[in-house]
């Protein structure tokens, strides 16, 4: 029964439906393997009792006359980013230090009704900002995998690298992650596991500490596309409490895996061939192509000639959105309050405040989002952003119009990186690890990373796929039409 943690949800679902296995038992197995987990880093608020409590409500739903939603008796781990109730939710900064929210995120609220169990909260990126998961408050989470036989500890990417780290390391069976330009995609190729950012809209952003509003999106991060399909619907759902929630029925994701792509038509954009692209990302990529090709699909070759201009474009809208977002978290409410000396206003209060409260990669941003809305940049840096955004979008609609169902590019442009490696570069160099997934979150798609390689050291390579808005369904298909054909099965040794 040890092993239990090892299973994806869809075979936990069946077991736990069987008898053959409870919900105490599966939930007791991951709780002790984040225990044995400390080296990783991943789990950074444990609730254990909240666990038993709810695994406990979850096999009485089990036993009941009713069939129990597929989650229930299914154990989670919640990125740091949901608010949880009376559970601290600090979205891995300091300035939140102390903040337990009296209600509960809609997405996180969706999986407990559902009968999901909460193991803990998950390290991230300090309020969703970064690429490597090292600007956390808690410190740096760290990736299961290692190279060859080197020891070097490795990123799991980020913002969510708690959660893509929990779930390679069968911590938890899966994991909510937000994703604004790439933060679901991107540690999920690290780590060798599928992870799904759906259409803009889809899921709920009420209770989710915001970042950039117009970009954020919560989805799931598990361990095989069928387990995506299953999170992703239940915690989907129109909210009235987010107006840009879209009310739109959420169909049966799990029941439009059919396998089959016959007649699909696959794009593959010529501008995602970046210079200085490693030999094997390109190589996996051409390999992707040939397996959707081979299951059917025609590959026709597009042009989305905007592309260039979206990681400038991105990294101007969204510091402005958290530039405003952020100007919240002042110490007078909740969370960090500075020290004050004697004779303080509260112009020093805010400024100490925030200087000891936000970490230098939120500062950075923050600065440099308030410096492009301010009044004699504003039409020069942030109107001119927006414009390209639309200009990104319409290259998307056109594309889908003239008959593509979905894109085909690789999800970064190289393997897992060291925990350091890019500290003394300059921030842009971090920045290029969004290259091609801020595009997704410009135009409000759907897109998915999926496992479909080892690079020369043994560590995982993630193809994306982008599909229409409001289709994930057929996405989750065409992604699981290429999971099964590049059948990745690789796990990373156990060393923490």
């Amino acid at each position: 029964m040890s092993e239990l943690n090892t299973l994806t949800i869809s075979e936990a679902r069946d077991r736990l439906r069987s008898g053959e296995i409870t919900a105490t038992e599966l939930t007791e197995a991951c709780l002790k393997a984040v225990e044995d987990a400390g080296a990783l880093n991943a789990f950074v608020h444990h609730t254990p009792e909240i666990a038993m409590e709810q695994a406990k409500a979850a096999e009485a739903r089990l036993q009941g006359s009713e069939e129990a939603p597929a989650m229930c008796g299914v154990p989670i781990g919640i990125k740091d980013l949901f608010c949880t109730k009376g559970v601290p939710s600090q979205a891995a900064s300091a300035i939140l230090n102390g903040f337990k929210p009296e209600y509960e995120s809609t997405v996180s609220q969706n999986l407990f009704d559902a009968g999901a169990i909460m193991l803990g909260k998950l390290n991230m990126d300090e309020f969703a900002m970064g690429s490597s998961n090292e600007t956390s408050t808690y410190g740096n989470a760290v990736n299961p995998w290692r190279r060859g036989n080197d020891d070097a500890a490795l990123t799991p990417g980020g913002s969510s690298g708690g959660s893509a780290s929990a779930v390679a390391a069968d911590l938890c069976l899966a994991a909510t992650g937000t994703d604004t330009g790439g933060s679901i995609r991107q540690p999920a190729a690290f780590t060798g596991i599928t992870g799904i950012k759906p259409t803009y809209g889809r899921c709920s952003r009420w209770g989710i500490v915001a970042f950039a509003s117009s970009l954020d999106q919560a989805g799931p991060m598990t361990k095989s596309v069928r387990d995506a399909a299953i999170m992703l619907e239940t915690m989907c759902g129109h909210d009235p409490k987010d107006s840009t929630s879209a009310d739109l029925p959420v169909p049966n994701f799990e029941a439009m895996l059919t396998g089959d792509i016959k007649g699909k038509t696959i794009g593959i954009p010529k501008e995602y061939r970046m210079d200085g692209m490693p030999d094997e990302i390109e190589a996996l990529w051409q390999s992707g192509t040939e397996m959707l090709r081979d299951a059917g699909a025609e590959i026709r070759d597009i042009s989305l000639k905007h592309t260039k201009y979206a990681l400038p474009a991105y990294y101007v809208l969204a510091p402005a959105e958290a530039s405003s977002n952020l100007a919240r978290y002042d110490g007078v409410r909740y969370g960090h309050r500075a020290q004050l000396a004697q004779g303080d206003g509260i112009t020093e209060m805010y400024e100490k405040t925030r200087a000891e409260g936000f970490g230098a990669e939120v500062k950075r941003r923050v600065m440099i989002g308030t410096y492009v809305l301010s009044a004699g940049f504003y039409d020069a840096y942030y109107n001119r952003a927006r414009k390209v955004r639309a200009l990104i979008k319409k290259d998307f609609d056109d594309v889908f119009a003239e008959g593509v169902d979905a894109i085909l590019t690789p999800a970064t442009p190289s393997a897992a990186f060291g925990l350091g490696e890019m500290a003394d570069v300059d921030p842009v160099a971090m920045y290029l690890n969004d290259v091609f997934t801020v595009t997704v979150n410009l135009a409000g798609l759907p897109g998915i990373s999926v496992p479909a390689g080892v690079d020369a050291q043994g560590l995982p390579l993630g193809l994306q796929l982008i599909g229409r808005p409001w289709e994930e369904g057929d996405l989750l298909n065409t992604a699981y039409t290429l999971e099964t054909a590049a059948g990745f099965l690789a796990k990373p040794s156990k060393w923490w």
